[in-house]
C-alpha cells in the first residue's frame, strides 16, 4: 500500500487511492494511509456469519469509487459477491513466480520457506488478476530474483518486497495509461 501511495504521490503513477481496508485494525498500512490522509476503512470478519463482511466493505468500496481493487498484503479469500462486482478488477501480488509456491495457504514467509526447501535456484514475484481459484488468475507481470547461498526465509522475503512493490506499481501505472483492459477478460 504504501509503494503505491508513494507512487501516487510522486506523480509516477496517475491514480487515486479512495479507499484503504484491513480485516485487521492495527493493520500498519491503515496507520500509514491514515498519515498520508486516506480514507481507511477497519472492518471485522468476526462479526456475524462468516463471509458476512464482504457486502458491507463492497457497499464501501463502491461508495468511494472503487475501480480496481489492489488487494497487497490482503490475506482473506474472497466470496462470490467480490467476483460479481469487481470481476476482473481485482489485482494480488504474491511472492514467488506463479504458478509455483502458490494456492491457499501459501502467503509470506511460508512461500519463501517452501521455495527454500526445493532448493530452486530463483525466486520471484507476481502481479495477477484474482479469481476465484486462489492464485490461479491471468498473470499481469513477474519478475525474478536469485537465490543467494544460506539465505533464510526472512532474508529472502526481505531482498524480494521491493521487487514485489515495483511490478505492482508498473501494472497499476499500465491500468492507469489504458494498457491493460479494465476490466481485464478472466475466461
Amino acid at each position: 500500500m504504501a509503494a503505491v501511495a508513494e507512487a501516487v504521490r510522486r506523480k509516477e503513477l496517475n491514480a487515486e487511492i479512495v479507499l484503504v481496508a484491513s480485516d485487521r485494525r492495527t493493520a500498519h498500512a491503515l496507520e500509514t494511509a491514515e498519515g498520508m490522509g486516506l480514507r481507511t476503512l477497519a472492518f471485522s470478519v468476526k462479526e456475524g456469519p462468516p463471509g458476512a463482511w464482504q457486502g458491507p466493505l463492497i457497499e464501501e468500496m463502491v461508495r468511494a469509487g472503487t475501480d480496481l481493487v489492489v488487494l497487497a498484503g490482503f490475506l482473506r479469500v474472497l466470496g462470490p459477491p467480490f467476483f460479481e462486482r469487481f470481476k476482473g478488477r481485482i489485482v494480488n501480488t504474491h511472492p514467488s513466480l506463479l504458478p509455483r509456491h502458490s494456492g491457499p495457504g501459501m502467503y509470506g514467509l511460508r512461500v519463501h520457506e517452501a521455495v527454500l526447501a526445493a532448493h530452486e535456484p530463483t525466486t520471484g514475484a507476481s502481479v495477477h488478476v484474482v479469481t476465484p481459484e486462489v492464485d490461479r488468475g491471468p498473470v499481469l507481470a513477474r519478475a525474478e530474483l536469485q537465490i543467494e547461498p544460506g539465505e533464510t526465509a526472512q532474508q529472502l522475503s526481505d531482498r524480494q518486497k521491493p521487487v514485489e512493490h515495483r511490478i505492482l506499481v508498473e501494472v497499476l501505472r499500465r491500468f492507469a495509461k489504458g494498457e491493460l483492459p479494465l476490466p481485464y477478460p478472466t475466461g
